[in-house]
Parts: C-alpha cells; structure tokens; sequence
C-alpha cells in the first residue's frame, strides 16, 4: 500500500499514552504514525488468530 492510498483521520488520544508511544516509536526506530499502525495491525492478525482457532475448534 503506497501513502496516497492511506486516509488520514484525526485520533483522540490521553497525552500520558502518546507520549509512551512516541517513546516506543523512538525505541523501535519508527514514526509514531507508523508505530500506531504496526500496533493496530499486530492486534488485527492476533484477532484473526483467535476466530481461526475458535472456528477450528468447533469443528
């Protein structure tokens, strides 16, 4: 996904969170744009994850 297919939107957020995730950013030599990113796509995979496992174990 190139950058003029992402929508950019505004994010409400607690300052004491932000500033931890800028921390972490700095920590793991990203933007804190694209640490935010990377965080919701790793809670996106993990949530994946689980249905695939709860679906599979129906079966």
């Amino acid at each position: 996904m190139s950058e003029k297919d992402k929508k950019a939107f505004v994010l409400r957020i607690n300052p004491a969170l932000l500033k931890e995730i800028e921390q972490w950013a700095a920590n793991e030599f990203r933007s804190t744009n694209g640490q935010i990113e990377f965080l919701l796509n790793e809670a996106i995979k993990a949530k994946k994850k689980v249905k695939a496992k709860k679906s599979g174990s129906e079966e």
